[in-house]
């Protein structure tokens, strides 16, 4: 055997065993461990506070969580117990205090006819039991899933369901699961839910029932 071939021998024996340790150390490891270790999170926040802006300063939406985790490879981010205020495109910070003005003014008679107050934008409540937000700003919300209204004058007052999607760049929310909406004199049951939050126009594609209120005036 010449020395090259020796050689030769030697380096396909050594990378045979490394190969060999290498395959014995994972057989080693228990099962979900390397998943654990690439799902580890870079970043952790208990009691998450945050107020979202949009790039021209007006506020898109606040949010309060329990635990917040981001994973910055896979590029989401899962919260535990959100709770979301979105505000429509339309909110503005001064509208609570227009509104006071306007009804003080109103009391007093001293509001002009061409100067009637203009129409209050309200913020609504979302909450879950978890969240997941990805790169697109799109939000997957499970388990108790609970939309409120803040205007007592809406015609939706409250959506519940299991399952439900937020598109946090236009506001518009759907789910292809049942829900059921309640307004103030209604309840409503069906599925394949699409709600937009600006112009709280509101499509359901499979209506299964609606329970009227009786009126007792």
């Amino acid at each position: 055997m010449t020395r090259t071939n020796f050689l030769s021998l030697l380096v396909l024996l050594l990378g045979a065993m490394i190969y060999g340790i290498i395959e014995w150390r994972n057989s080693q490891m228990l099962p979900g461990e390397n998943v654990d270790r690439e799902l580890t999170p870079d970043f952790i926040a208990e009691a998450l506070k945050s107020n979202i802006y949009t790039k021209s300063g007006q506020l898109s939406h606040a949010i309060i969580a329990d635990r917040m985790e981001h994973y910055a490879k896979l590029e989401v981010t899962h919260f535990e117990l959100p709770n979301y205020t979105l505000y429509p495109k339309d909110f503005s910070a001064k509208d609570s205090v227009l509104k006071k003005t306007s009804v003080d003014n109103l009391a007093s008679g001293s509001l002009a006819q061409d100067n009637q107050p203009k129409t209050i934008s309200y913020p609504w409540k979302l909450s879950a039991n978890e969240a997941t937000l990805y790169k697109n700003n799109r939000v997957i919300l499970n388990h108790r899933v609970h939309l409120s209204a803040t205007d007592k004058n809406s015609l939706i007052q409250e959506i519940h369901c299991k399952y439900l999607e937020l598109d946090l760049n236009t506001n518009i929310i759907s789910s292809d699961q049942t829900v059921m909406v309640q307004g103030k004199d209604f309840t409503m049951y069906g599925s394949g839910l699409i709600i937009d939050l600006n112009t709280k126009q509101m499509t359901l594609t499979e209506h299964v029932r609606t329970i009227y209120k009786k009126n007792n005036s």
